[in-house]
């Protein structure tokens, strides 16, 4: 499955492809419909090695192997995530730094559908320490993120955001 991707001027939950779940059970007992189980575990196994490699050249060569696209001199922070199921979906610009334990999420598995979608990062950007980016999420060129914030909506380039949902605090664009 390969989902798509409408104007970025439109809200994130637009942009997310929907795939309703049959039956009476959540649409996380489901997953194995949406994505093939050795890929998953695949994608699990290399996220582990990169997690927790000091390196950032096998930082960025491990998730590029699993799909994610990473411009040049983009940095992960010890424990960071990105999505194990859609890692193909995540696109991340130049002199990035995603932040210690920051999670970057392509999907959503709620109670009578699953949902995914693309999530971009401009270049510049520092995503803070445990921030957790849903998916939809489209994030300029020189953006703050501050610690422990969900991203949830759009950030504009030159903005800084921070909070649960992560709000716009002030903007240099």
């Amino acid at each position: 499955m390969s989902p798509t991707t409408d104007q970025p001027d439109t809200p994130r939950h637009q942009r997310l492809t929907r795939f309703p779940t049959p039956g009476t059970q959540n649409s996380l007992w489901m997953w194995t419909s949406f994505r093939n189980p050795l890929s998953v575990m695949f994608n699990f196994a290399i996220i582990y090695l990169a997690r927790y490699s000091p390196s950032l050249r096998v930082k960025n060569w491990l998730f590029r192997l699993i799909g994610v696209a990473i411009g040049d001199g983009v940095s992960w922070g010890l424990e960071s995530t990105p999505d194990v199921f859609w890692p193909e979906l995540i696109s991340i610009g130049s002199n990035t730094i995603i932040g210690y334990d920051a999670t970057i999420l392509c999907h959503e598995f709620l109670q009578d559908e699953c949902r995914i979608g693309e999530v971009t990062i401009g270049e510049r950007t520092m995503i803070g320490a445990g921030s957790v980016i849903l998916p939809g999420v489209c994030i300029g060129d020189d953006v703050q993120v501050g610690a422990n914030s969900v991203v949830t909506k759009d950030l504009p380039d030159g903005s800084f955001a921070a909070g649960v949902p992560a709000k716009i605090l002030s903007n240099r664009g």
